[in-house]
C-alpha cells in the first residue's frame, strides 16, 4: 500500500470512528421537537437521493435482476426495521447507551452466522465473551430500572434493532451476490423509502411552526454522513485492513459516544453504566480475538502443566 493510500485509509478510519461515535447523539437531537418518525424519514430521504445519485454517477445503473432485488430486500430489513426500532428506543435512553448496546452487534452476527451459514464455530471463548456482553447489559438494565419502564423499553428496542441488523447482515452474506456496497445501500434505501413514507403519513406528529435548527442540522448530518459517507468509508477500510483492525471501532465508539453524550447532552454517567460498558467491551475483546486468546491460554496451560 503506497503512502497516499495509507493516508486515505487512515482518514476513512478516523471518519468511521467520528461518525459512529456521533450518530447516537445526532439521532437523539434529530427527533427533538419533531418526533422520531420525522427525524428518521428526513434522514433516509436525504440518504436515498445522495446514494442513488452516486450509483448512477459511478456505476451508471442500479441492477434490478432477481438476485439484486433479494439483496435490497435484506438491506431494507435493517434500514427500516432496525432503524425504526433504534430511533424509537433512543427517545428513552441516553445516546451513549445506544452505542453500547449496538456494540453487541458482532456477537449476535457471529451467532446467526454459525447457525445459518455454518460459518466459524461459536467457540468456548466466544461463548464466554457473549456471556460477558449479556452480563454488562444486565448491569445496565438494573441501572435503568431506577429511571422507569420507558428506559427499559428503550433498551429492549435497541437490542431488538441489533438482532434485526445482525439477521439482515447474515441474510445478505448467505445470498452471496456480488454487488458494490454503495449499490446495496442505494437499493436498500430505495426499497425501504415507501415504508418510511407510510410511517410518516400514519405516525408523524404535525410539524411545529418554528422548526428547531439543531434537529434540522442533525437530520442533514445523518442523511449525508451517517447514511452515505460512513457506509462507504467502512467498506473502503474493510477492503484494505484486517478484520481485527476494523473490529477495534466497535470497542472505541461506545466509550466515545458515552463521553460525547455526557459532555454535549448532559447525560448521566453512573458507576453502573461504566461497569456495564466495561463488561460489554471485555466480551467484545474475547469474541473478536477468541483465536488469539484461546491460543495464549492454551500455551500458559502447557507451561504450568510442564
Amino acid at each position: 500500500m503506497d503512502r497516499n493510500n495509507k493516508l486515505l485509509v487512515w482518514i476513512a478510519y478516523i471518519l468511521i470512528i467520528i461518525i459512529w461515535s456521533t450518530t447516537p447523539l445526532a439521532i437523539k437531537w434529530s427527533s427533538e421537537g419533531l418526533g422520531f418518525v420525522v427525524g428518521i424519514t428526513g434522514r433516509m430521504l436525504i440518504g436515498s437521493v445522495i446514494a442513488l445519485a452516486l450509483v448512477f454517477i459511478w456505476h451508471k445503473k442500479l441492477p434490478l435482476h432477481r438476485a439484486a432485488l433479494q439483496v435490497y430486500m435484506a438491506s431494507a430489513m435493517a434500514i427500516f426495521g432496525a432503524m425504526m426500532l433504534v430511533y424509537w428506543g433512543a427517545q428513552f435512553i441516553p445516546s451513549g447507551l445506544v452505542s453500547v448496546v449496538f456494540g453487541l452487534t458482532p456477537i449476535f452476527t457471529a451467532w446467526f452466522a454459525t447457525h445459518l451459514l455454518i460459518d466459524d464455530k461459536f467457540t468456548l471463548t466466544k461463548f464466554i465473551g457473549a456471556l460477558l456482553g449479556v452480563a454488562g447489559l444486565g448491569v445496565i438494565f438494573i441501572d435503568q430500572m431506577a429511571i422507569g419502564k420507558q428506559a427499559l423499553w428503550g433498551i429492549v428496542a435497541v437490542l431488538a434493532s441489533v438482532i434485526v441488523h445482525s439477521m439482515s447482515a447474515v441474510w445478505i452474506k448467505r445470498l452471496n451476490v456480488k454487488l458494490p456496497a454503495l449499490t446495496v445501500t442505494a437499493g436498500g434505501l430505495g426499497f425501504s423509502m415507501p415504508l418510511f413514507l407510510l410511517a410518516y403519513v400514519v405516525l408523524a406528529e404535525p410539524l411545529p411552526t418554528d422548526l428547531p435548527l439543531r434537529s434540522i442540522w442533525a437530520i442533514v448530518y445523518l442523511g449525508v454522513m451517517g447514511s452515505v459517507v460512513g457506509f462507504v468509508s467502512y467498506y473502503f477500510v474493510l477492503a484494505r485492513l484486517s478484520a481485527s483492525s476494523v473490529a477495534l471501532v466497535t470497542l472505541i465508539t461506545p466509550v466515545t459516544a458515552l463521553w460525547l453524550g455526557n459532555i454535549l447532552n448532559q447525560e448521566r454517567m453512573t458507576f453502573s453504566i461504566l461497569a456495564g460498558t466495561g463488561f460489554v467491551l471485555m466480551g467484545l475483546i474475547l469474541h473478536q480475538w477468541s483465536g488469539v486468546v484461546s491460543k495464549h491460554v492454551w500455551q500458559k496451560v502447557k507451561i504450568f502443566s510442564g
